[in-house]
């Protein structure tokens, strides 16, 4: 699809209401204790909102890439190291959770109070970044 076809308003839209729906499902992953899960999910919806960034900024595709500093880069946002730090981590939820030679270790690592500590990472994350989109 050619970028001149791009109805920016309705990927931003689309991204954005892919993220809010991921947002809830994390939570709910979270309050029935699907631990991994539930981070999983936060991560899709932190890439799906920097995606609505990348189409805000650029009236462009956004990349297919799901490694969240990459993208975030690719949107020229100023990162701080705290939060390259966090998009790094928030990206290796994505690979742990899906493949099975870091499945258990993971699993075991997402202790309720090591997520919810991660939950609430995302959390503001994701109320940061819609605020650069909304702006």
């Amino acid at each position: 699809m050619e970028s001149n076809d791009l109805n920016k308003d309705k990927l931003i839209k689309y991204w954005i209401d892919g993220s809010d729906d991921d947002f809830e499902t994390m939570t709910v992953m979270f309050d029935s204790k699907k631990y991994s899960w539930s981070l999983f999910i936060g991560h899709l919806m932190i890439e799906k909102l920097l995606k609505a960034y990348y189409v805000k900024l650029k009236s462009d595709y956004p990349p297919f890439i799901h490694n969240l500093l990459r993208l975030a880069e690719k949107t020229d946002l100023e990162l701080t190291d705290k939060v390259k730090e966090q998009l790094v981590t928030i990206t290796a939820f994505n690979i742990n959770t899906r493949y099975d030679d870091y499945k258990k270790s993971f699993k075991n690592q997402c202790t309720p109070e090591f997520t919810a500590e991660w939950i609430n990472k995302l959390k503001e994350m994701r109320l940061w970044i819609k605020t650069l989109i909304l702006q």
